[in-house]
Parts: C-alpha cells; sequence; structure tokens
C-alpha cells in the first residue's frame, strides 16, 4: 500500500450579494404605471409579439409594494407629481426608475420657456437608473433599458448588443 495522494473536493461559493443581485436582475417586477403615450409602448412590449417574459420582467404589478421597477412612461404633470412621488415611496428597498420616452426624460415638446405645467423629467423627483429616449420610443428600446437596469444590477451583461443601422 503507497501512500494515495487525496485532493480535497473544490467547492466555490458565490458571493451572497451577487447571487441576490442575479435574482433580482432576473425577475424585475414593473409596476403597471403608464402616463401617456409612451404606455402604450409599454404595454406593446409585454404583449406576445416582444415577450418581455424572456428577460425575467413580464410580471406587471398593480401596487407599487409588489414591484421593484417604476417605468415612467409619459409626461409628468405639476399635478400629478405628488401622486408619482407617493408611489416611489411606497415601492420597497431595493427599486429602480426607468423614464420612458422623451417626455419622462426632459418634460417633451411641452416644456417651452415654463409656460405649462409639466415636470421637466423624472430625475427632478426621484433618482432614475436608465433614461430610454424616443417619441415615443419602440418596445425594443424598452426592452434594451430592461438588459441596461438588468446590467447595472448585476455589473454584467447577459444579452449581446445588438448594432441597428
Amino acid at each position: 500500500m503507497g501512500t494515495q495522494n487525496i485532493q480535497p473536493a473544490i467547492v466555490q461559493f458565490a458571493q451572497l450579494d451577487k447571487l441576490l443581485a442575479l435574482g433580482r436582475a432576473n425577475s424585475l417586477w414593473p409596476m403597471t404605471f403608464g402616463l401617456a403615450c409612451c404606455a402604450i409602448e409599454m404595454m406593446a412590449t409585454g404583449a406576445s409579439r416582444f415577450d418581455l417574459a424572456r428577460f425575467g420582467a413580464e410580471v406587471f404589478r398593480p401596487s407599487p409594494r409588489q414591484c421593484d421597477v417604476m417605468i415612467v412612461a409619459g409626461t409628468i404633470s405639476k399635478k400629478m407629481a405628488p401622486a408619482v412621488e407617493t408611489l416611489y415611496d411606497q415601492m420597497p428597498e431595493p427599486k429602480w426608475v426607468i423614464a420612458m420616452g422623451n417626455c419622462a426624460i426632459s418634460g417633451g415638446p411641452f416644456v417651452f420657456e415654463g409656460q405649462y405645467g409639466i415636470v421637466e423629467g423624472a430625475d427632478k423627483l426621484f433618482p432614475v437608473d436608465v433614461f430610454i429616449p424616443g417619441c415615443p420610443p419602440r418596445p425594443e428600446a424598452l426592452i434594451e433599458g430592461i438588459l441596461e437596469l438588468e446590467e447595472k444590477v448585476t455589473g454584467s451583461r447577459r444579452w449581446p448588443r445588438v448594432e441597428v443601422g
């Protein structure tokens, strides 16, 4: 009997926060919340043609207490701003915000020398993680925005970027 070189099995453990981030990024729950015409594109993204379920974000929730992503889709009027802030405050941590469309990013064409009662961007009310430009942006743009949010949460991208043009 010779001496056998018995090596212990190599076991690697991922850090808990990386596992939690991966789980969060692959199961984002957006709020059912639309303010203007961009909401139609947001609804189309969840339909069968674009199939948002492939990316784990198909569960649009009606209550802010059940969701972790607010997609601000459209124009925020100054009269509506307190209600939008209340919904944001009711969301549990961690929470993220996607500003979808030019109106949600900068007030859109309705802001002209301060004559209208429009908030000049959702970032004036709360922090925004992803901006999706367009008037209105296509459903593919919202999918790209969700993938960018997943990349922000996990630090890596699971789907390659597609060059359009």
